[in-house]
């Protein structure tokens, strides 16, 4: 059963009818909804879907959980799956599952779904998380929740009991929580180092030789910049192994916890190291930009007149060419390692790598 017609709901009867389950939705204006749901889910009020359906997914908003109250005595017995998620984070004191258990104490409520978007919802697992993480008081419904999740092509995972409903509503609402550290720490090393080339670039020469540069700031100045984080990002994702392993040849065991920050330190690596193939990549894109820009065929163009005033007919300087081939050949070369290193730092590449296929990358 489904109680509610919104977008989610009707996803939602989609992905049911198509694994092969008897659907019945429950509107309260069901001639008005039928044309939304596919034709094989029953439409009807929602007193006739609570009567033929064991398990219903409340797919309305928690504040309109007080409207079912006069379904109670149809909804004894029966396993509610609470779909519902806040607009912020911690919005009330208890979760909306609590809140739906409290209101129909003779119910089984499990949390579920949640965490699925309706564009999952409609295109199927093989597109979006597959993860569902489902919780409740009852181990018999969360088992029979699971086995719904499985038939419909996602992965259940059990996170215990009702009380961790708060935090499996919080999930969809948070923006990368693990990328807040080491985005925070890219800017202010980009912040850092942007200043330090700034004043060594523009502001120095226009002090001293009163040479207007300020056309470097938006390609020169950030693209010295760019691989200085990205040297210093790659230096951080190894130094936090070296110092762990260092603290457990010091006490002479690895089942001593590192500190707080150094075990934060470690579950970043993989973010830090991403950011740092970011500034590696738009380092490169960057350079190839170099010569597109005006002022550089200005200074060609001045080159070639001051080449053509003193009568040179060439200005070749070997070792000037040989040094700039091998540092972009170098530098091609360093991009499309760290691009292995990024790849291989993907769940899905990963997974599929051994431990000593790993350790061989690296």
């Amino acid at each position: 059963g489904v109680l509610g017609s919104g977008d989610f709901a009707r996803s939602l009867a989609v992905r049911l009818v198509c694994s092969g389950f008897k659907v019945v939705v429950g509107s309260r204006n069901p001639k008005r909804k039928a044309n939304l749901f596919p034709a094989a889910a029953e439409v009807t009020f929602q007193t006739e879907a609570v009567k033929k359906a064991d398990v219903i997914f409340v797919a309305i908003f928690r504040e309109h959980y007080s409207t079912l109250c006069d379904l109670a005595d149809v909804l004894a017995g029966k396993i509610l799956v609470d779909v519902s998620n806040n607009t912020e984070i911690n919005h009330h004191k208890e979760s909306n599952a609590e809140y739906l258990a409290s209101l129909f104490p003779a119910c089984t409520v499990v949390k579920g779904f949640n965490v699925v978007s309706a564009w999952t919802l409609q295109s199927g697992a093989r597109d979006g998380n597959k993860q569902v993480l489902i919780c409740s008081n009852n181990q018999e419904a969360k088992r029979i929740v699971a086995e719904i999740a499985q038939v419909m092509g996602f992965t259940p995972v059990d996170m215990g009991c009702m009380s961790s409903a708060c935090e499996i509503e919080n999930i969809p609402l948070r923006l990368l929580p693990a990328w807040k550290i080491p985005i925070f720490l890219a800017l202010g090393l980009f912040l850092c180092f942007f200043t330090y080339n700034l004043i060594r670039q523009v502001i120095h020469p226009y002090i001293r030789e009163q040479k207007n540069k300020l056309y470097k700031i938006p390609i020169e100045v950030v693209n010295t910049t760019l691989p200085c984080v990205s040297y210093v990002m790659l230096s951080l994702v190894y130094l936090p192994g070296v110092l762990a392993a260092c603290s457990q040849l010091y006490y002479g065991t690895k089942y001593r916890r590192f500190p707080d920050w150094l075990d934060q330190w470690l579950q970043h690596r993989k973010q830090i190291g991403l950011l740092s193939f970011f500034c590696a990549a738009l380092h490169a894109v960057y350079s190839l930009c170099l010569p597109m820009r005006r002022s550089h065929r200005y200074l060609l163009i001045e080159t070639a007149v001051k080449q053509a005033v003193e009568k040179k007919m060439t200005i070749w300087v070997e070792e000037e060419v040989w040094r700039m081939e091998i540092y972009i050949s170098v530098g091609i070369i360093a991009l499309g390692l760290l691009s292995l290193l990024a790849i291989t730092s993907l769940p899905s590449i990963a997974n599929s790598l051994n431990w000593r296929e790993f350790s061989f990358i690296q």
